[in-house]
């Protein structure tokens, strides 16, 4: 799989997803000062409700913001099976029940998703718990998706 490819697709949907936030938090704030919000008792809070809207907002168009930019400006590093996993790395894991995942180690917006032709990638953080646990392991390691008796066992099987 080609990583050039995968970043121009995390940078387009990061691209799309704070032109719709952004849109968002400036719907929310004309809501909040227009002039038939304007409370007429202490009871009326839909001003002051939109205002808390449009800025939680403002503050993830900040981070979708944060995280485009450290997109755009991502190195990205070259694997190969002997390599350990760090940021940057495509990992390919599969079940015992022949079921296989792509991840890719990013920096920010985990839990994203995106497709590659036919497979899809997580984006996945090393702040995140999965993503503590694949950095420093290689080609062959075992690692554990969900906690407790729930939890399914992956053996990392490619590296790139």
């Amino acid at each position: 799989m080609d990583k050039t490819k995968i970043i121009r697709l995390i940078v387009e949907q990061l691209t799309h997803d704070l032109a719709v936030q952004f849109n968002a938090a400036i719907t929310a704030h004309e809501a909040s000062t227009h002039e038939e919000n304007i409370p007429d008792n202490k009871y009326e809070t839909l001003a002051l409700e939109a205002s808390y809207l449009a800025q939680g907002q403002a503050n993830r168009a900040g981070e979708l913001k944060r995280a485009l930019d450290s997109y755009k400006q991502l190195t990205l590093q070259r694997f190969d099976d002997d390599s350990t996993i760090r940021l940057t790395a495509l990992v390919t894991i599969a079940g015992k029940d022949a079921t296989t995942r792509t991840l890719f180690i990013g920096p920010l917006e985990g839990g994203m998703k995106v497709a590659d032709n036919q497979s899809e990638i997580v984006i996945i953080t090393p702040a995140s718990r999965l993503g503590r646990d694949l950095i420093g392991k290689s080609v062959g390691d075992l690692v554990r998706i969900g906690a407790g008796s729930s939890g399914k066992e992956f053996e990392i099987v490619r590296v790139c």
